[in-house]
């Protein structure tokens, strides 16, 4: 069970993300679509998990995940939108999103994104492209993949760190640390630490 905020121009919307959430067990405290309202409920309610929308009136949604992140905001935030995914899923991952819905999916793939983001996984959707869909995928499209947490971590083994530290420096454990290790480089097609450093070297991350 988890508090959430909606946060969508659409009140049709907001209100067929809550019934679908509250029958799920959670527990909506709130929901707007001013993003300058949103700010408000969030410093009030300091929610579990945040779903937003992008275009909402006064302030964006990849504006408040910034502005959140920014000050430490550690709960869980679904990008829920009728943008183009190939275009904002991956900005909406370096503004501190855990996962990104098109809206032209069914809504219940707002309760796997919350569970899988609440066990450390991103949950964003990669760009298809023509004949085998990872292959088609250019180096920097698959760091833009990455949830934000997976490329922080991401950037620490390129450094040398050893699990221990970069969970002292993420303030996470040691297991979560595994979980984007290894989601970070199935990602990126890295079978072990060396190809890691390869991929960080020939994409001029060193």
């Amino acid at each position: 069970m988890s508090s959430v905020i909606i946060i969508d121009d659409h009140p049709i919307v907001r209100m067929a993300i809550r019934v679908l959430l509250e029958n799920e067990g959670h527990i909506v405290v709130a929901d707007t679509g001013d993003g300058k309202l949103a700010i408000e409920l969030i410093e009030k309610h300091y929610p579990d998990v945040l779903i937003v929308d992008i275009d909402l009136e006064n302030i964006d949604g990849l504006t408040i995940i910034e502005q959140l992140r920014a000050q430490s905001y550690p709960g869980i935030i679904i990008v829920l939108s009728g943008k183009n995914a190939d275009f904002y899923s991956p900005r909406s991952a370096r503004a501190g999103a855990n996962g990104f819905i098109s809206k032209k999916k069914h809504l219940s793939e707002l309760i796997q994104a919350i569970q899988l983001s609440k066990r450390g996984y991103g949950y964003f959707p990669l760009r298809k492209g023509h004949g085998d869909e990872f292959d088609s995928l250019s180096d920097s499209q698959k760091v833009e993949s990455l949830s934000a947490q997976e490329f922080q971590t991401f950037q620490y083994l390129i450094r040398g760190l050893e699990n221990i530290k970069i969970g002292k420096r993420m303030n996470i454990s040691n297991k979560t640390v595994s979980t984007y290790k290894t989601r970070l480089m199935e990602k990126l097609g890295c079978r072990n630490q060396l190809e890691l450093f390869d991929f960080a070297r020939r994409n001029h991350f060193e």
